[in-house]
């Protein structure tokens, strides 16, 4: 018999969590006919089970360590779990928003085909189980095992619609991605391993690397997790991939298999390599401002809503490397407590942008199921017929705005705190580089900012731009079912928990980090912290309050309100405004996302790759159109492209087709091992 406690121990808890989303996968195959279970209990059921490991992984933060070996894997190889503050995290993370994620794909794929549907779902729920697997992992073979399977199913995801050619390159593109970053993976952890002991994490941990190995092993690492998180130059796939795959599928990619990535680096960096050098974190900060400032610039150039959202988060990558990257300079320099300020700042984010970025592909998916439309300059108006996902959107669009009270304020802020202890730093140059880093994040942050007043403007706001647009046929459109809605809610709440009470997530996150480098937040940022007071490091230096900040928001606006009702209510004389001498508003007369975004290709110009298309003088719909290319294809992917054909040409050549060339290439092998193998 099996006792309560043991049951309600995080690790067994966790696990039984995740083989019950193993075995929901199996069970939607079994109804082949009508797929009941599969439409009407699957995702609900997908649902609890992520509640209860968001509720397992929130007790193990507050916890000792928990170690398992299972009775499988190889004999030698036996699969080890382990359960620590960094791994309750983001368990947490993965069982929370997954869960408003699975209720909503309930809704979503309801008019899936039978067949359909229960491949989805059977893809759908190896991803999830998947992902915790890599998050519990405690040893190399069980982390590269569930690595794959999570690559290999997101990547059957991906692609659903296989039948399209565009959808089978971008799947194939981010399959080939993938598996390059699991080499470098895989080449990091035999580093790390050096040929001696085992390849549990106890044993890569108790492993002494020379500084240069160190470095090697720190290089890998960071490529390879880089490449699954969607840092420059390796974020080619995220713009293809996350507009073919279903919009819960982008969800759960952009918000949640990214963040395994931002995981796998700090567990591997901070825990499994451990003496974090300064030279690093310049290394993480460099990479991280280009990724930042590369994102935001590219999603404003976007007509595709989920393209666009796929930029955002290659974006939002960066800031947490920034985060991650100061963490590791201040650490590298012998300052642990401003150190660790960046790592809760990352790691915050990294929650932060799970939840409204979520949100934000659930209702580009709502959008898409409702109009068919993802373009959004045929968009327009969808507030009309779309007013609660025009609510919920907007929430997500505030949110990674960095509005306060919302929650992407919070981890930015903290962000910009970090950057504001240079000054204890004993290195000249780095203590002026800092602030620079900071400044990119500023200007990511007001980029961002317009680039969703150009996406809720364009798409929900003024009129259509299609005279075949929902809007324009009466009765036709329609908002998000009951499910769709349930999913979006309960991310939008997320937003606001996050950002109306920083101050408990800040301790929690504060004891993931101590778990991890053994220091803590100052004393006084501990004791000055409450539920109505953020202050990361002391109250003489900054502090916030979004309970505050809301409660004057609020009266403000109530002010407002009852000053015009008492003094201009009645006396405002209402005529038709001045429309520019043309006699009727219409869509023509309204900003597309290519004007929206003129001025900022006209200063950040030598960036873009464009291509203009002018109207013809004979054309019926006169629309001007442009084309934004990324850059690194013809840096980056061609050359490498080019190259690897011309090797394959060359060594093609040794494949003759004749018995007699292949015996005398046997020979030839045999008589090179009698030479130099001793």
């Amino acid at each position: 018999m099996i006792s309560l406690e043991v049951i309600s121990s995080p690790l067994t808890g966790s696990l039984l969590a995740v083989v019950s989303w193993l075995a929901i996968s199996a069970l939607a195959l079994i109804p082949a006919g009508n797929a009941f279970l599969a439409r009407r209990l699957a995702f609900p059921l997908s649902a609890l089970a992520g509640l209860a490991l968001a509720a397992f992984g929130l007790q193990a933060i507050w916890l000792a360590p928990q170690q398992m070996t299972l009775p499988l894997g190889l004999p030698d190889l036996p699969f080890h779990l382990r359960v620590d503050p960094l791994a309750g995290f983001f368990l947490m993370l993965l069982g929370s928003v997954s869960a408003g994620i699975s209720v909503y794909a309930g809704g979503y794929f309801r008019n899936e085909t039978s067949e359909r549907l229960i491949l989805i779902g059977l893809q759908y729920h190896v991803f999830l189980a998947s992902m915790a697997f890599v998050i519990l992992a405690d040893d190399a073979y069980l982390f590269m095992v569930a690595w794959e399977t999570m690559a290999l199913s997101s990547y059957f995801l991906v692609t659903t619609d296989h039948k399209l050619p565009a959808i089978r390159s971008a799947g194939f593109l981010y399959l080939l991605i993938a598996h390059l970053g699991a080499i470098a993976i895989l080449l990091c952890f035999g580093v790390m391993h050096g040929g001696h002991g085992d390849y549990s994490f106890d044993a890569l941990r108790a492993a002494e690397l020379t500084p240069l190995w160190a470095n090697v092993a720190f290089l890998l690492a960071f490529f390879g997790f880089g490449a699954k998180a969607g840092m420059i130059p390796l974020h080619a796939w995220l713009p293809e991939a996350h507009p073919a795959a279903p919009s819960p599928v982008s969800a759960l990619m952009s918000g949640i298999m990214l963040k395994t990535a931002i995981y796998g680096m700090v567990r591997v960096i901070y825990d499994l390599i451990g003496n974090v050098r300064w030279e690093w974190g310049m290394v993480v900060l460099a990479v991280g401002a280009g990724t930042t400032l590369f994102g935001v610039l590219y999603a404003l150039m976007q007509h595709d809503l989920k393209r666009l959202l796929a930029y955002h988060s290659v974006e939002n990558i960066g800031i947490i490397l920034l985060g991650l990257g100061m963490s590791m300079v201040f650490i590298g320099f012998g300052h642990p407590a401003a150190g660790t300020l960046g790592m809760i700042a990352a790691l915050y984010h990294t929650l932060n942008h799970a939840v409204f970025k979520g949100l934000l592909f659930l209702g580009a998916g709502s959008i898409l199921h409702s109009t068919g439309l993802r373009n959004l300059n045929d968009m327009g108006g969808l507030i009309r017929v779309m007013p609660k996902t025009a609510f919920y959107f907007l929430i997500g669009a505030l949110a990674i705005s960095a509005l306060p009270p919302l929650n992407g304020f919070v981890s930015e802020w903290l962000t910009f705190q970090a950057a504001l202890q240079a000054p204890i730093l004993q290195n000249g140059v780095v203590r002026s580089l800092l602030p620079l880093f900071a400044a990119t994040l500023a200007l990511a942050g007001a980029l961002t900012a317009m680039c969703f007043v150009k996406v809720y403007g364009i798409a929900f706001l003024g009129q259509p731009r299609s005279p075949h647009h929902p809007v324009s046929a009466p009765g036709a459109g329609h908002d998000a079912g009951g499910m769709e809605r349930y999913g979006m809610a309960w991310l939008a709440a997320g937003c606001f928990v996050l950002g109306l009470f920083p101050s408990s997530f800040l301790l929690m996150l504060n004891r993931v980090c101590a778990s991890l480098t053994g220091q803590s937040l100052t004393a006084d940022a501990l004791t000055g912290s409450s539920w109505l007071w953020l202050v990361p490091t002391s109250s003489e230096q900054a502090s916030y309050s979004p309970v505050i900040f809301l409660v004057v928001i609020v009266a403000v606006t109530l002010l407002t309100f009852l000053l015009v009702r008492r003094f201009y209510h009645g006396r405002v004389r209402l005529s038709d405004p001045w429309d520019c001498g043309f006699p009727e508003q219409t869509s023509r007369m309204q900003d597309t996302a290519d004007a929206f975004g003129q001025p900022i290709r006209h200063v950040f110009g030598p960036i873009y790759l464009m291509q203009r298309q002018m109207p013809a003088p004979d054309d019926p719909a006169p629309r001007f159109s442009l084309k934004i290319e990324d850059r690194h294809w013809y840096w980056v992917y061609l050359p490498v492209a080019r190259l690897a054909e011309y090797a394959s040409s060359k060594i093609a050549l040794l494949q003759q087709g004749r018995i007699s060339i292949y015996l005398l290439y046997s020979f030839l092998t045999l008589i090179a091992l009698l030479v130099f193998v001793r």
